[in-house]
C-alpha cells in the first residue's frame, strides 16, 4: 500500500497574521500619507509652505507615499516623506514582505514530522492551504492591476487620450509599458505627464512578487495530491488471475458451474 497518511507541513499561522497585521498598518499609514499629499505641491508653488532658498521643482515619491518640494538649500516634505510615518511605513513593510514570502515559501515543502515547527497535514489540506494563498494574491495583484492599466488594454498607442472626450486636441501618447503599467502623456500645451502615479504602477508591479511563490507552491501541492491519488487507485484495484483457468477455479470454490469450452 502507498504512503496515504498524514504528511507534514511547516507552521505558518503566525507568519500570515503578522503579515496581516503589517498589512493594515501600511494600508493606514499609507491613506494618511495620501491625505498629507493633498493640495502640497500647490502650498509649495503660492509659497505656503517655505523651505530654504528658492524653489525648483515638485515631484511625488512612490513610497512612503509623499510630495517633495526642492528647494536651493533642500526640500520640505509631505508627512508620508518625515520619519515620523515614513519610518514606520518602511518598517511595517519590511516585516509584511519577509513574513509574506518566508510563509509561501515554506508552503511549497513538505517536511518531516517530528519538529516543533512542523504539523501533521494530508495532503488534501495541503492542496486548499496552497490554493487559497495563490487564488488570494493572484486576485489582489489583478484586482489592482486592472485598475492601474485598463486603459493601457484599450489602446496602448492612443491610452493618454482614452476615457475622455478631448475633440480635436487630445494628449499625445509618447511612450508606455505594461510593466509597470504607465505612459508619458504630452499635452497640447507641450506640457508632459505620468498617466498614474509612480508609486502605483510600482506596486502594480511589485504585487506580482508573491504570486511566484504562491503559484509553485500550488504546482507542487497539486502534483503530490495527484500523485498519491493514482498510488491509491492503483494500490486499491482488484487483482486478476493470471493461470489458465482461473476463471473456472473460481466459479468451482464459489459452487458455480466451469464454463467448458468446444
Amino acid at each position: 500500500m502507498s504512503d496515504t497518511g498524514t504528511h507534514g507541513g511547516y507552521r505558518t499561522d503566525g507568519l500570515w497574521a503578522t503579515a496581516g497585521v503589517s498589512f493594515g498598518l501600511v494600508v493606514v499609514g499609507s491613506g494618511l500619507a495620501l491625505v498629507g499629499m493633498m493640495e502640497f505641491d500647490e502650498r509649495c508653488m503660492q509659497g505656503v509652505t517655505q523651505g530654504p532658498g528658492r524653489l525648483l521643482r515638485v515631484r511625488d515619491q512612490a513610497f512612503p507615499p509623499a510630495t517633495i518640494c526642492e528647494f536651493d538649500g533642500g526640500e520640505v516634505s509631505s508627512i508620508g516623506g518625515r520619519a515620523v510615518l515614513g519610518a514606520p511605513l518602511w518598517a511595517s513593510l519590511l516585516i509584511m514582505i519577509t513574513c509574506l514570502l518566508v510563509a509561501l515559501i515554506a508552503e511549497c515543502f513538505e517536511p518531516r514530522l517530528g519538529s516543533d515547527l512542523v504539523v501533521p497535514m494530508s495532503r488534501a489540506e495541503k492542496l486548499r492551504r496552497t490554493g487559497t494563498a495563490f487564488f488570494v494574491t493572484g486576485s489582489v495583484f489583478l484586482m489592482f492591476y486592472a485598475l492601474v492599466g485598463w486603459r493601457l488594454f484599450a489602446g496602448p498607442s492612443s491610452v493618454c487620450s482614452a476615457g475622455a472626450d478631448w475633440g480635436q486636441n487630445p494628449p499625445r501618447t509618447q511612450t508606455y509599458s505594461f510593466f509597470p503599467p504607465q505612459a508619458t502623456c504630452q499635452y497640447t500645451s507641450g506640457l508632459t505627464e505620468q498617466l498614474n502615479p509612480d508609486w502605483m504602477a510600482s506596486l502594480a508591479t511589485e504585487l506580482a512578487v508573491p504570486v511566484l511563490p504562491a503559484g509553485i507552491g500550488f504546482v507542487l501541492a497539486w502534483r503530490r495530491w495527484s500523485a498519491e491519488r493514482r498510488a491509491t487507485r492503483q494500490d486499491t484495484a482488484p487483482e486478476t488471475s493470471d493461470t489458465p483457468g482461473g476463471d473456472d477455479a473460481t466459479r468451482l470454490r464459489s459452487g458455480g458451474s466451469p464454463r467448458w469450452r468446444r
